[in-house]
């Protein structure tokens, strides 16, 4: 198996502010992310509870996902993670 790609929406533990990122290794970044590694927007926000992800076999693939989210409303961010994910469940628990 190749190399993957991944985009990610991250939340709060209130589940009210959205994060749409985008990564070749999902655990490490879940984990920066968490302990608040990288200064910026999750860090500031408490922004750690893994809500979606998709996986691509390219970074140009990804990226244009993650552009095509991020261009998105919030209406449909949250159509998003509830395809995947009704009950907003943490996928990286530990």
């Amino acid at each position: 198996m190749g190399k993957r790609y991944y985009v990610y929406i991250t939340t709060n533990k209130g589940d009210t502010v959205l994060y749409t990122g985008v990564t070749n290794n999902l655990a490490r970044r879940i984990y920066e992310h968490r302990n608040k590694l990288i200064e910026g927007f999750t860090s500031k926000y408490n922004i750690n509870k893994l809500v979606y992800y998709e996986i691509f076999p390219t970074p140009q693939e990804a990226i244009a996902a993650e552009k095509k989210i991020k261009a998105g409303s919030r209406k449909k961010k949250i159509e998003l993670i509830k395809s995947m994910n009704p009950e907003w469940l943490d996928l990286a628990v530990e």
